[in-house]
């Protein structure tokens, strides 16, 4: 006779069915609960903007108000409900969509000593990025877990080439500060400290160019050439290394099963154990 698989992993069979509802969207009970999720994301998203708009608030500040605390009330459930779920709810509560989930909650209440946080909730948007798993859009989950994973690989790379370029801004700020400043008569034209040159420096090395800082003397002009010149041949330096982070990152074949202990997706068909917390996949089978 076929052991339950429900019975090797130590849960209840609802308890295992109602899993499935909340972090599958294989099921047409899974699907369901996800696409009326992604509504209500919605509809509050679109809520918190339309509070910001003075007209509308002030003809529906009340129903407004309402729908915020209705939704924040809803996803606070919701939240708690998937931590009930998952095997390992700390392991849920550090990912990427357990810290998202919580943050699309949090504003409403820290409203409450600090007026005007509910503008926050506009971060519930990312809990759209649900949509690609619940409209089988695979491809698109794949793209989106290559290129995190790229962006985390590579984070040590673009943090020494952050400070690099960093240093570099300081001191090119520091010699257009010297040599603006010779003569008394270029005085009061953007260049009055070495912060506000270094921040000339880093507008004009990322290419931005505002324009309310300009240098007017020759060196100064130099400067800025020598500076908009060397921000064009920099300025690739971090597409190349997240790119080729991505490269190594890429695995095909990559399904939508999520992990029944931490909730992550993006495993291979065969995957035995999850790729983040290293759980047990599926029935528990050897």
């Amino acid at each position: 006779m076929e052991e339950d698989p429900n019975v090797n992993n130590g849960r209840h069979p609802l308890r295992e069915k109602l899993w499935r509802i909340v972090f599958e969207a294989e099921t047409p009970s899974g699907k369901v609960f996800d696409v009326v999720l992604l509504v209500a994301i919605g509809i509050s998203v679109v809520a918190v903007m339309l509070e910001s708009v003075d007209q509308v608030a002030a003809r529906w500040e009340v129903q407004l108000h309402v729908l915020e605390w209705f939704f924040t009330i809803l996803f606070s459930v919701e939240y708690v409900f998937r931590l009930w779920l998952v095997r390992r709810p700390m392991r849920y509560a550090f990912s990427f969509f357990g810290i998202v989930d919580l943050l699309s909650c949090l504003p409403t209440y820290l409203s409450i000593f600090l007026p005007g946080a509910q503008s926050l909730l506009v971060i519930r948007i990312l809990r759209l990025l649900r949509m690609f798993r619940v409209l089988k859009m695979v491809q698109h989950v794949r793209g989106a877990d290559v290129i995190m994973r790229g962006l985390m690989a590579s984070r040590a790379k673009i943090t020494v080439f952050f400070f690099a370029m960093l240093v570099f801004a300081v001191i090119v700020g520091t010699l257009t500060y010297l040599v603006e400043n010779l003569g008394e008569a270029v005085r009061g034209r953007g260049f009055d400290s070495i912060p506000e040159s270094i921040y000339w420096a880093i507008v004009t090395m990322t290419t931005l160019g505002y324009g309310d800082v300009v240098p007017v003397t020759v060196p100064g002009k130099i400067i800025a050439a020598f500076t908009s010149l060397t921000g064009y041949a920099v300025i690739a330096v971090p597409t190349g290394i997240v790119s080729a982070e991505m490269v190594r990152a890429f695995r095909p074949n990559e399904t939508t099963d999520a992990c029944p202990s931490c909730g992550c997706h993006g495993h291979l068909p065969d995957a035995r154990y999850c790729r983040k917390c290293g759980e047990r996949m599926g029935n528990g089978e050897e």
